[in-house]
């Protein structure tokens, strides 16, 4: 816990230089504010955030009260969503280049280095392309543009992603991105591998001390990426299809691979790990073809069947002794993206629960209602409300909770008086009788 508050007063520093567009009258919230409090947005991956922790700001009666932003990011004053983008529109993302390069020297210290060190204490660096903006109605200079089939066209904005990866590490290290935008004098439109030749020219000598091994999806597996990263001394594990690569999978149909095979027991199941690779492959057609090690992974089953199967190409050498941790650290890339996957669901889930609810009078029947008007509006039965609400692990646990005021449920006044006894200890059930028995009684004479 004591690397949260440095970064977190790194990050505070940052911020505090961004520009200020208030042209000199200042305000009352500062820079840093503004930052952070975008910053705690992300952190804890909920829309409303913010409005929820202005409520708390309030203190709800209490004068000692400190919200999460106070305690948690050091923000002093919330500002609004809208006064928050209009202070951070303009600032430029280069501005946030410390944060990342504090981050880059804490993966060269000696815990992160043990943590996240594969392949003889070197560091995974995944590349990978991901969009944060679509839109058919909005767009600006910056933003990429695409013609859909039915002749729609969409405006985005993506980027390249650089992240410290580990194979069976849940953790990961983001560093400085590289933004996917219209480039001066260029004809055509930016795309992940331009953005690979810029971020490798900004970042690759300043990560050299990690001796960092780049991590990719097939479309980087071409002839000016591995040559750049050849030429660099630096090496890769690309993930290479056949599709995409008929001259490499021609020229290792002819070969004989060497091969290697490991089996795993889990419980009763019984998997088998194949590992086949060729070395000195040529990646394409043509003399000038760089030469690459090719390596192809499968997954079978107890009966022999195959389950996964992968290949990749990669500069480092292969042998039996180390094919199956290459593999492993090329599967590193696959497992982050099915994570982010898993992730993006759950997040969903999340704004969901603080997404504040809408004012809805107690006459509408499918909105709260008070619970002397459920029964005669004739409410949903609570299946149907419960399959309506979106999922949340939370709520069981929410239920196992104290409650934090204790002095304010003593103070609670009973509504209702004294609770009456249950009616039947007092008078048990009797036989059912017949309306007319019970007026027509016989009457007794003596």
């Amino acid at each position: 816990m004591e690397l949260l508050p440095s970064l977190l007063a790194g990050l505070r520093a940052v911020c505090a230089g961004f520009p200020d567009p208030r042209k000199g009258r200042g305000g009352n919230i500062a820079m840093a504010d503004f930052g952070l409090s975008a910053f705690a947005l992300f952190f804890m991956q909920s829309a409303s955030f913010l409005a929820f922790q202005r409520s708390l700001e309030k203190g709800q009666g209490r004068s000692n009260w400190r919200s999460n932003c106070q305690t948690l990011f050091g923000i002093e004053k919330i500002p609004s969503d809208n006064y928050i983008r209009d202070m951070l529109d303009g600032a430029d993302p280069a501005l946030l280049q410390p944060c990342f390069e504090r981050m880059e020297q804490l993966l060269a210290t000696a815990p992160l280095r043990q943590a996240f060190g594969r392949l003889a204490d070197r560091t995974l660096i995944a590349w990978d392309g991901t969009e944060y903006f679509c839109s058919q109605k909005l767009g600006c200079p910056h933003c990429l543009t695409r013609k859909r089939a039915n002749g729609k066209i969409e405006s985005c904005h993506t980027m390249l992603a650089a992240t410290a990866v580990a194979p069976g590490h849940s953790k990961v290290v983001p560093l400085f991105p590289e933004f996917i935008a219209p480039q001066d004098g260029a004809d055509k439109q930016d795309c992940e591998r331009n953005a690979v030749k810029r971020w490798h020219g900004k970042h690759a000598e300043r990560l050299r001390p990690l001796r960092p091994v780049y991590l990719g999806d097939d479309l980087f597996a071409c002839q000016p990426i591995v040559t750049m990263l050849t030429g660099a001394g630096d090496d890769f594990i690309f993930t290479c299809k056949e599709a995409s690569h008929k001259a490499l999978y021609d020229f290792i149909d002819g070969a004989e691979p060497e091969r290697h095979a490991e089996t795993f027991r889990k419980g009763k199941a019984v998997e088998t790990r194949r590992y086949r690779w060729i070395e000195g492959v040529p990646l394409r057609d043509g003399k000038d073809a760089a030469p690459v090690n090719w390596i192809g992974f499968e997954i079978l089953d107890r009966d022999g069947r195959v389950k996964y199967s992968i290949a990749w190409v990669t500069s480092l050498p292969v042998n039996q002794h180390n094919v199956a941790e290459i593999a492993a650290c090329g599967r590193a890339l696959e497992d982050r993206e099915r994570d982010l996957q898993r992730d993006e669901k759950s997040r969903l889930r999340t704004r969901t629960q603080f997404r504040p609810r809408r004012n809805i009078s107690g006459n509408d029947p499918g909105g709260a209602q008070p619970s002397r008007l459920r029964l005669a509006f004739g409410p949903r039965s609570r299946r149907a409300a419960m399959a309506s609400r979106p999922p949340s692990r939370g709520d069981t646990i929410k239920l196992l909770r104290l409650y934090p005021d204790l002095d304010d449920l003593r103070g609670l006044s009973l509504l209702a008086g004294r609770p009456r006894s249950p009616r039947h200890l007092h008078h048990p059930p009797r036989t059912p009788q017949d309306p007319e028995d019970r007026i027509r009684q016989p009457t007794a004479y003596f």
